[in-house]
């Protein structure tokens, strides 16, 4: 009898990032030991087991709270096209008067510890919790370069604890895609690099797919908690109320809707400034070609050649990588809403049916 694999149809969703947020985890010395040189075939799904998701949740219930996010580091090794996702640990919350706390320290010591017990110590990515999908931002490209510079396999596993609480496990994993990884090892996010490089907010991350397994003994732990769930229970799939999450959604993408109007606005200011500085080095190249013709024409020696870039220098453009982020981020609610929409439409015209046979 093979273990039962649960294909799990799992939503994308976000993360409002902490100052000591994503940017405090990197990989340690030990993410570069054997068995993850990068040289293999691409990988194809990810592999949780049981064990990591739970902990994954349970860590959330004791330290998220709102909009908090946990985070915590992922263990595994790599087999053929597929990454296995073993063991995990919490990345412990510390504040600003926590100076003395070494974060790569103690990844260290909880790894150098795992492997004392002979359990799977390699790092293979990180985790983060999520509030409403806002997981797109700066902070979590800079640490998933980090990540998946030093080993390829890397990925970042985003649990949304709301939706989960709704009923339906939110998890994905995502890697960043090549381009954007030239991208950001080059540190070159001008409107130029960014365009020759063809990146746009689609072009960011690639998902990877996830298969969750499960042992013969947690199979039939979960036969019998679905024998002994009441119909109460069942018909709370079916609530129609939606009004607060959706509200909130709408709330956060309207909130990165103005922050791309800024963004749009601060783009437009650079490229007013900029033609209106080649206007000015347009009229001053004329000024000094008729200026010298007269000179000539009086036998006069020309003028000296004067750099034109030390005279006009070019205005600073605005880096387009966070508006590229602030787009994705605004896809990602969209998405976010459309799903959710979709399935209280169902629901409503379900209700609807039921409500004119009934009657």
């Amino acid at each position: 009898m093979s273990d039962s694999i649960f294909f799990i149809s799992l939503s994308i969703d976000l993360s409002v990032l902490l100052n000591h947020g994503p940017s405090a985890i990197g990989p340690s010395r030990f993410m570069r030991s054997k068995g993850l040189a990068g040289q293999g075939p691409p990988i194809m799904y990810l592999i949780p087991i049981t064990f990591v998701v739970l902990k994954i949740i349970k860590h959330y219930q004791e330290e998220g709270q709102g909009s908090e996010v946990v985070q915590g580091v992922l263990l595994g090794l790599v087999v053929e096209d597929r990454l296995e996702i073993t063991n995990c640990f919490p990345f412990p919350q510390h504040t600003e008067d926590d100076a003395d706390f070494d974060e790569v320290q103690y990844q260290m010591e909880m790894m150098r510890s795992l492997r004392h017990v002979n359990i799977d110590h390699l790092h293979v990515g990180w985790y983060q919790s999520t509030f409403y999908g806002s997981f797109v931002s700066r902070a979590l490209l800079d640490s998933q370069f980090s990540y998946q510079h030093a080993i390829e396999e890397s990925v970042v596993l985003i649990y949304d604890p709301i939706k989960t609480a709704q009923g339906s496990l939110s998890l994905k994993a995502y890697r960043l895609t090549p381009e954007l990884m030239e991208i950001c090892k080059e540190k070159d996010f001008t409107p130029e690099a960014l365009k020759k490089a063809n990146i746009g907010f689609e072009h960011m991350f690639e998902e990877v797919p996830i298969v969750i397994k499960n042992s013969h003994l947690i199979s039939v732990l979960m036969w019998e908690l679905e024998d002994k769930s009441t119909v109460a229970d069942k018909h709370e799939l079916l609530n129609l109320s939606s009004s607060n999450h959706l509200e909130k959604s709408l709330q956060l993408l309207m909130d990165r809707v103005d922050d791309m109007s800024q963004d749009i606005v601060k783009y437009n200011t650079y490229s007013r400034n900029l033609s209106k500085q080649q206007q000015q080095k347009h009229q001053y190249v004329q000024r000094r070609q008729q200026e010298n013709a007269q000179r000539q024409t009086r036998g006069e020696a020309a003028l000296a050649e004067e750099d034109i870039t030390k005279l006009f220098k070019p205005p600073q453009p605005p880096p387009r990588m966070d508006t590229l982020l602030i787009a994705g981020q605004i896809n990602n609610y969209c998405q976010n809403v459309k799903e959710f929409t979709s399935q209280n439409l169902g629901k409503l015209f379900m209700a609807e049916a039921l409500q004119g046979h009934n009657s």
